[in-house]
C-alpha cells in the first residue's frame, strides 16, 4: 500500500475479527451498567425509600425505557450522520454519573433522573455496537454478529445481576454493588476512546455494492419514510417493532418485579440476585447458538417460537412457588428471548438498504424500548390492583399473541445464500 492510500476495505467476521471482538467486550461493558442495578434497585425501592405501590417502585424502569426509546432513535440518524465512534464516546460519558447518583441518592426522585442517564448511555452506547458490528460483519452474517453482540450484552447483565446481589448480601444495599458500574464505565470510555476504529468505511464499501434491499427499498428514504417503513408500512419491520416492544414488555416487568416477588418468598439477597439472573444468563449464551442459526434457517420462525417460549416461561413463573419452578420458568424465559432478540435486529438489517440501516435500527429500538415503560406501567397497575401473578400471567398472553403477529405478518427477511454455481459464474455473492 502507498503512502498515503486508504487501507482496503473488507467485510467479514473473520476480516474484522479483532474490532469485532473488542465491540463485543465494550458492548458486554454496557450491559454491566444495567446489571448493578438489576437486583438492587428494586430492593432499594422498598428498603432505603419506603415504596410499598408496586406501581411508584417501576418508576425508575418507566423513565429509562422512554429515555433509552427517544436517544435509540436519534442515536441511528447520528450515527448515519456523524461517524459511530463519536456517539459512542457520548454514550460513555452519560455513564459515569449514574452510579455516583444511586449511591449517594437521598430521595427516590435521584434514582429516577440516574435512570434517565442510564437510558442515554444505553441508547447511545448499545445502539451503535449493533450498528458497527453489522458494519463489519457485512450481509449474511449478521444473525452471528447479533448473537454475539446480544450475548455478550446480556451476558454481563446475568454476571452483575449475580455479583451486585452477593455484594449487597455481604455489605449492604450501597456503596458496594455501585462501585462495579463505577469501574464498567471507566473501561469502557478507555477502550471506546483508544482502541475501537470507525466503521463507516465498510458501510460505504457495502452501499457501493448494493443495489436494492430485498424487500425492495432503495438508498435515497427520508428519516420520515424510514420511520413510517419501521412503524407500520413495511409489514416486516413493523412487525418486528410490534415484537420487540412485546419482547421488552416482559423484560421491564421482569426487571422491577421479579426481585420483589421473589424477595417475598423469603429468600436470602444472593439468592434473589442467583435466581434474577438466570433469564438474562440463559438468554446471553443461548443468542450465541441462535443468532447464527437465524443465518442458516431464517429469521420469522425463531422469532415466533422464541416468543412462545417466553410466554410458557411466565406462566411458569406464575405459577410457582419453589426456587426449582422459579429457575426453570426464568431459564425458559432467557432461551425464548434467546431465540428472538438478535433475530429481530438481523431481520431490520436485512431489509434495511446499508445508507439508512443506522436509522432503520434506531426506528427498531425506539419501539422496542418502548416496551420498558409500558411493561413497568401496565405491570406496576395490574400488581397493585390484583398481584404480581396476575400480571405476569397477562404479559404472557401478551406475548403469545406478539408470536401469533409475527406468524402472520412477516415475510421471512433472510435472503437465499449465494449458490457455488453462482460464484463460479462471477456474479458478486454479497449483492442481493
Amino acid at each position: 500500500m502507498t503512502a498515503g492510500a486508504h487501507p482496503v476495505v473488507r467485510l467479514g467476521l473473520r476480516e474484522n475479527l479483532a474490532q469485532f471482538v473488542l465491540l463485543v467486550a465494550v458492548n458486554a461493558l454496557v450491559g454491566g451498567m444495567i446489571g448493578q442495578e438489576r437486583t438492587v434497585v428494586p430492593l432499594l425501592a422498598e428498603h432505603d425509600f419506603g415504596l410499598s405501590a408496586y406501581s411508584g417502585m417501576l418508576t425508575f424502569i418507566a423513565a429509562f425505557g422512554v429515555t433509552k426509546a427517544v436517544v435509540n432513535y436519534f442515536a441511528g440518524t447520528l450515527a448515519d450522520r456523524y461517524g459511530r465512534k463519536p456517539v459512542l464516546l457520548a454514550g460513555w460519558l452519560f455513564a459515569v454519573p449514574v452510579p455516583l447518583l444511586l449511591i449517594w441518592a437521598p430521595t427516590w426522585g435521584w434514582v429516577v433522573f440516574a435512570n434517565v442517564l442510564l437510558g442515554v448511555n444505553q441508547g447511545l452506547a448499545w445502539s451503535v455496537t449493533v450498528i458497527m458490528k453489522i458494519d463489519l460483519v457485512g450481509p449474511h452474517r449478521r444473525g452471528t454478529a447479533m448473537g454475539f453482540n446480544e450475548a455478550a450484552g446480556y451476558g454481563a447483565v446475568a454476571v452483575a445481576a449475580w455479583a451486585t446481589g452477593a455484594i449487597a448480601h455481604n455489605w449492604g444495599l450501597r456503596p458496594g454493588p455501585f462501585l462495579l458500574g463505577l469501574a464498567f464505565a471507566a473501561v469502557g470510555i478507555g477502550l471506546s476512546a483508544g482502541f475501537v476504529r470507525e466503521t463507516a468505511g465498510h458501510v460505504a464499501h457495502e452501499a457501493g455494492n448494493h443495489g436494492r434491499s430485498v424487500d425492495g427499498h432503495a438508498a435515497d428514504v427520508s428519516a420520515r419514510q424510514v420511520f413510517a417503513l419501521g412503524t407500520w408500512r413495511d409489514r416486516s419491520l413493523s412487525s418486528a417493532s410490534r415484537a420487540g416492544l412485546v419482547n421488552n414488555l416482559n423484560e421491564g416487568m421482569a426487571w422491577g418485579l421479579f426481585p420483589v416477588y421473589f424477595a417475598a418468598a423469603d429468600l436470602d439477597l444472593a439468592t434473589v440476585g442467583l435466581l434474577t439472573a438466570v433469564a438474562p444468563a440463559v438468554w446471553g449464551i443461548g443468542q450465541l447458538g441462535t443468532g447464527a442459526l437465524s443465518d442458516r434457517i431464517g429469521r420469522k420462525w425463531l422469532i415466533a417460537a422464541g416468543q412462545l417460549t417466553q410466554a410458557a416461561g411466565l406462566l411458569l413463573i406464575a405459577a410457582g412457588e419453589t426456587f426449582a419452578v422459579w429457575a426453570a420458568g426464568s431459564a425458559m424465559l432467557g432461551a425464548g428471548t434467546a431465540m428472538a432478540y438478535p433475530t429481530l435486529i438481523a431481520a431490520v438489517g436485512d431489509v434495511a438498504h446499508p445508507a439508512w440501516r443506522g436509522a432503520a435500527i434506531g426506528v427498531y429500538r425506539l419501539w422496542r424500548d418502548i416496551g420498558f415503560a409500558v411493561g413497568a406501567v401496565v405491570a406496576g397497575a395490574l400488581a397493585d390492583l390484583y398481584s404480581v401473578a396476575t400480571a405476569v400471567v397477562v404479559v404472557a398472553a401478551v406475548t403469545a399473541a406478539s408470536a401469533l403477529d409475527v406468524a402472520v405478518r412477516m415475510r421471512e427477511t433472510l435472503a437465499p445464500q449465494p449458490s457455488p454455481r453462482t460464484t463460479r459464474t462471477g456474479r458478486t455473492p454479497a449483492r442481493r
